[in-house]
């Protein structure tokens, strides 16, 4: 019996410490919630370049003081981040006591948009930014593209291209026909003009330096990839025209 009551004695105990140690952690929390220390006190913002970093503050909804650290969503932030045109990608994290880092991934640029003797940066997803820029050789220059849906899905195309053949391209007309709607004119930095159709652009101009190869060395010539491959050399095509000028 003595040992049974020791026993009851013990758990009473336990459970009077683990009730105190609960109610002193409640507590605790309460206190937490109340003082500023439980609000963002800094967010660090990494990466972005074309987004302003008001811009990233006030898309991610996280203001310095006022947002509960323990509350935000990692997941929705980001979610609502990635909804910016210019924002690939979107990675937020804690660190304690209170601050929160953002990291970014800007769509990078592609091309370069020419208007009216005014070049613009062409981004991986079709967008178009609006500040004046000067070329590099880091995208070719779109020339004529006053479609902008089809100027997004020629974007995509070229993303979808090896660096090696991108870098290839100094130009690209758009030069739509009624039978081709689709129809583009590329002039490469080796010489030769191609005509393709965007919508098959890429999976064709994977094969451009393959086709290249087979060419005769130094005739030049148009590469035509828009249904089946095939070579028309502007040499050939000249000679013919003096023939029949001739007659």
């Amino acid at each position: 019996i003595p040992k049974i009551k020791e026993q009851r004695k013990q758990k009473a105990n336990r459970r009077l410490i683990t009730f105190i140690l609960l109610f002193f952690t409640m507590m605790l929390i309460i206190i937490y919630l109340q003082t500023p220390i439980s609000k963002v006190s800094e967010v660090e913002i990494k990466g972005n370049q074309n987004v302003p970093a008001d811009d990233v503050i006030s898309q991610s909804q996280i203001y310095k003081g006022q947002t509960e650290f323990w509350s935000l969503s990692k997941e929705k932030t980001e979610k609502r981040l990635e909804e910016n045109k210019l924002i690939k990608k979107a990675e937020v994290s804690k660190k304690l006591p209170n601050k929160i880092a953002i990291s970014i991934e800007e769509y990078k640029s592609i091309a370069f948009l020419q208007k009216h003797n005014v070049y613009y940066s062409v981004l991986e997803n079709g967008t178009v930014l609006p500040e004046e820029v000067t070329p590099t050789d880091n995208g070719p220059i779109l020339n004529g593209w006053t479609e902008d849906k089809k100027l997004v899905q020629m974007a995509r195309q070229l993303d979808k291209l090896p660096d090696s053949v991108k870098d290839s391209i100094s130009e690209i007309d758009y030069a739509p026909q009624k039978s081709n709607p689709w129809l583009v004119r590329l002039y490469m930095n080796d010489g030769y003009t191609v005509t393709a159709s965007i919508k098959t652009f890429a999976k064709n101009m994977k094969n451009y330096p393959a086709i290249v190869s087979e060419l005769p060395k130094g005739e030049k010539g148009i590469i035509h990839l828009e249904v089946a491959a095939y070579f028309e050399s502007l040499q050939k095509k000249s000679k013919d025209s003096k023939k029949e000028d001739g007659r």
